[in-house]
């Protein structure tokens, strides 16, 4: 595991706890933001809407195989197993959140149709072209190489199989960020640069993907934005009061700033969210 990697898998471990309380992790079982809309009645309808547009958006089909490729706690994988029947491999770096997903995998008793992996999505241990569909929510930010996964996407997706993506982009590469909002949150999150759509779409068009779908949600995901934003108010007094008697590991000692630095540069318009619909051509040429 590289450097980056352990870094991501760091966080993921060191910060379950705080998912767990602030996400309701146990019920929503969903580590990603939410999406709101006119009948959206509570942060855990949110999160499952997400889970729905994007299968939607893929026309998932009943019974296709499929990778979800940073799967966090498995919620996702559970989700397209129920309203699908689709038989699901989840991969994580993160050791808890393996842990997490599959004694969750027990409970439900879907370990007929879902499973979990210790693995790097950027270079697997699966067999080409074994999946109709890659899903990846949230998890391509932390990708410092978005090539190396493209490529292992077009490995190991059947021909005319899908790709599905829901990640954070750049408005505007020029657009002045004096307070680093951006930086201090990758920081904290151990994100790779958040960079702008173009180059973006560009490595997976490169690699062979047709783009089908391109979705604007950032007005869906404004107001998990702000309830982020409104648990970093509630929790840095306590945080601060914890941090200072406790040897707190490096991430969760940071956490509780990261609701603040991404709601800022989400209302100074500097990044934006999309869902991504790509297609495997026949050939990369």
């Amino acid at each position: 595991m590289n450097r980056h990697s352990k870094n991501i898998a760091d966080y993921y471990d060191q910060t379950l706890n705080h998912y767990q309380k602030w996400w309701k992790l146990n019920q929503s079982l969903a580590v990603h933001y939410g999406l709101w809309d006119e009948d959206t009645r509570n942060f855990q309808e949110a999160l499952v809407n997400t889970n729905r547009f994007m299968m939607e958006l893929a026309d998932i089909q009943p019974h296709e195989r499929i990778l979800d490729a940073g799967c966090g706690v498995g919620g996702s994988a559970f989700y397209l197993a129920k309203q699908r029947n689709a038989k699901v491999s989840g991969i994580t770096l993160s050791e808890k959140q393996f842990e997490y997903a599959r004694q969750k995998n027990e409970e439900l008793e879907l370990s007929h149709l879902v499973d979990f992996g210790l693995e790097d999505y950027t270079n697997t241990s699966f067999p080409d072209h074994t999946f109709d569909t890659i899903w990846a929510i949230e998890s391509l930010t932390s990708a410092v190489n978005k090539k190396n996964f493209a490529k292992e996407a077009f490995r190991v997706l059947k021909p005319g199989g899908k790709l599905v993506i829901a990640d954070y982009f750049r408005n505007d590469n020029n657009k002045k960020d004096p307070n680093n909002w951006m930086k201090k949150w990758e920081d904290c999150w151990s994100l790779a640069d958040i960079i702008h759509e173009k180059p973006y779409l560009k490595i997976f068009q490169n690699e062979g993907f047709q783009l089908i779908k391109n979705v604007n949600v950032t007005n869906n995901i404004a107001p998990s934005s702000k309830i982020m934003y409104r648990s970093y108010l509630m929790g840095a007094i306590p945080s601060i009061i914890y941090n200072t008697f406790h040897n707190t590991s490096r991430y969760a000692k940071t956490h509780y700033l990261s609701g603040k630095y991404q709601y800022k540069a989400l209302k100074e318009g500097l990044w934006n969210y999309k869902v991504l619909l790509f297609a495997k051509k026949q050939n990369k040429n």
